[in-house]
């Protein structure tokens, strides 16, 4: 068994205009602060890394992570989950999704996927290059419009969908692989990687390449009712990120699933702070020590009720609260005593 490392925070959505959260220095220092001992770094938010120099030049690595480590943090991971979504992008969803590449790949998407695709890359060498071994992306969808079966999916349509999804990730996978770095998908409702079946397809369509591995946020599996405890139990060996983001789900005799289209505080399903849902924390932490699985713990503010600099500052707690430190012992070793083949063959009466 393994202690889980945290607690540990992604900055993504602390991001702003007025310190401290406009600079990297400012949000250590604030994380800090709150009793943070790692950073989870967005790589398209350029105020916290410069991602191309970082895939070049290990000496702006070494710099980097002096800045973070003076802060008394490390840096957990880093994550191109909005790159990552534009490596598949179904064009019913172009204009939107235009909104994460620079201007000069809107109304591209061809060249859109193509700059995707190297940012991508790019994030396995700065991992590298900063000495870290797994990183946090998103698949992207080909077939999400399809999630709901009407009209009739065609026969083989699934299969193709993986199958592009697979030529379009295995270049970006070796890349991972040469580098050293795992790729650990975010398995989220919107991408093709969206629970586990769908997970298991991927990995085969890609030939288990080893670089697969998974991203653990529960709160997506409480959005979709899926059992997020026995999941774990499924997937624990590609289990290598973990995010500590809580949901809750209170469907009523007018939404469910779908959420009626309603905004996010209206929704039967909806994210909260950590602590304010209905996730079993406990039992996820236990599993996920229980499993040795190498994780940071790291607080992930999406919330439709609670401010941000509340979550944040409630977060760190509540995940120091929830790390098992693991025993190297077994509870009963005091009443045990060394036996040769014998005494066992005596006491077997044989």
């Amino acid at each position: 068994m393994k202690t889980i490392k945290g607690p540990a925070v992604f900055l993504a959505q602390f991001m702003g205009d007025s310190e401290p959260f406009n600079n990297l220095d400012g949000l250590c220092k604030w994380a800090a602060n709150l009793g943070y001992k790692g950073i989870q770094i967005p790589t398209w938010e350029n105020r916290l890394i410069d991602l191309d120099k970082a895939a070049e030049s290990k000496t702006y690595c070494d710099e980097l992570k002096g800045k973070v480590n003076s802060y008394g943090l490390e840096i957990t991971e880093l994550a191109s989950h909005l790159q990552g979504q534009l490596v598949a992008v179904h064009p019913a969803y172009d204009i939107m999704f235009d909104n994460f590449a620079p201007d000069a790949y809107k109304n591209n998407p061809k060249a859109r996927t193509k700059w995707a695709i190297e940012q991508v890359k790019n994030c396995a060498k700065a991992s590298r290059n900063l000495e870290i071994d797994v990183h946090g992306t998103f698949s992207g969808s080909l077939l999400w419009h399809t999630a709901h079966p009407w009209p009739q999916r065609p026969n083989g349509l699934v299969e193709l969908g993986f199958e592009e999804l697979a030529n379009r990730w295995l270049p970006i996978l070796n890349v991972f692989d040469e580098q050293g770095v795992d790729v650990c998908y975010e398995v989220h409702p919107g991408e093709d990687l969206h629970d586990g079946v769908t997970f298991e397809r991927f990995l085969k369509a890609t030939n288990n390449h080893k670089r697969v591995n998974i991203l653990y946020d529960p709160s997506h599996f409480v959005l979709q009712q899926l059992d997020y405890i026995q999941y774990i139990d499924f997937y624990h060996d590609y289990i290598k990120m973990f995010h500590v983001k809580d949901a809750e789900f209170n469907s009523t005799g007018k939404k469910g699933t779908f959420g009626g289209y309603e905004d996010w505080s209206n929704r039967a399903g909806r994210y909260r702070s950590p602590g304010d849902g209905q996730i079993d924390f406990k039992t996820i932490f236990s599993k996920l020590t229980q499993y040795g699985c190498d994780v940071w713990a790291v607080m992930e503010w999406e919330c439709c009720i609670k401010s941000p600099e509340q979550g944040a500052l409630e977060g760190a707690p509540f995940i120091k609260n929830h790390i098992i430190e693991a025993t190297q012992k077994r509870f009963d070793d005091f009443a045990g005593s060394e036996i040769d083949k014998q005494t066992l063959k005596n006491i077997l009466g044989i």
